[in-house]
């Protein structure tokens, strides 16, 4: 019962995590005057969201900030909690992705205004897993004053009494996704689907046109 709870709080850490991030994307947005960011912005800001993430999901597999003891069972389960969100997140922009490219086709238009790189969502995904693995062997280092004003909003959000009560549904509907995308990320994976890049697809009537269209590495 106690690990059921606790896929439940993970579920509604999830979504507000999720809107405080959003708040956060929005001041970035403003600070930057609606300036369209580049693939090196675009990645840097979602490594620091993936980042706290995984920080702010290990504050809650310990049993106390002071004592910092982790809880195994937990941790475990939270790791794959967090594999399968990245994952999801991963399908999510690669089919924007893709639908951006068959817009930009349909438009007779180039494809050089790309945020998105397979290897860079690769990269961030398995260095945010090897951090949060890393926080079991050295605990401490989870504890810092961005991660605990995560930890912190998080838990006064969810003793809210009205906005409280609208994130657990939101995190009870968020936690039964990520479960049943568990099953069905395991086999994007094992199909391969992951590992492929986006690649363009012409009309057979348009193979014998020649349309520029650059590719983003």
């Amino acid at each position: 019962m106690e690990l059921l709870d606790f896929i439940f709080r993970l579920g509604v850490l999830f979504a507000i995590y999720g809107f405080i991030w959003g708040l956060i994307e929005i001041a970035f947005v403003l600070l930057s005057a609606g300036r369209k960011r580049n693939l090196v912005e675009v990645y840097t800001i979602r490594a620091l969201k993936y980042f706290f993430l995984v920080d702010v999901t290990f504050l809650f597999c310990v049993d106390s900030a002071d004592s910092m003891n982790v809880i195994t069972n937990q941790l475990i389960l939270s790791g794959l909690l967090l594999l399968t969100y990245f994952i999801g997140k991963l399908q999510n922009n690669q089919n924007k992705q893709m639908v951006f490219r068959m817009v930009t086709m349909s438009n007779g238009m180039s494809s050089t205004n790309q945020q998105f790189n397979i290897k860079a969502e690769f990269s961030i995904i398995l260095l945010s897993l090897a951090v949060f693995a890393g926080f079991w062997f050295y605990p401490e280092l989870a504890s810092n004053p961005a991660s605990v004003w995560f930890h912190e909003s998080i838990l006064n959000i969810e003793d809210t009494p009205i906005f409280g009560f609208i994130f657990q549904i939101i995190g009870f509907f968020v936690i039964l996704s990520l479960i049943f995308k568990m099953s069905s990320s395991l086999g994007y994976i094992i199909s391969g689907q992951a590992f492929r890049e986006v690649k363009n697809s012409k009309p057979k009537d348009d193979q014998d046109h020649f349309d520029d269209f650059t590719e983003v590495h």
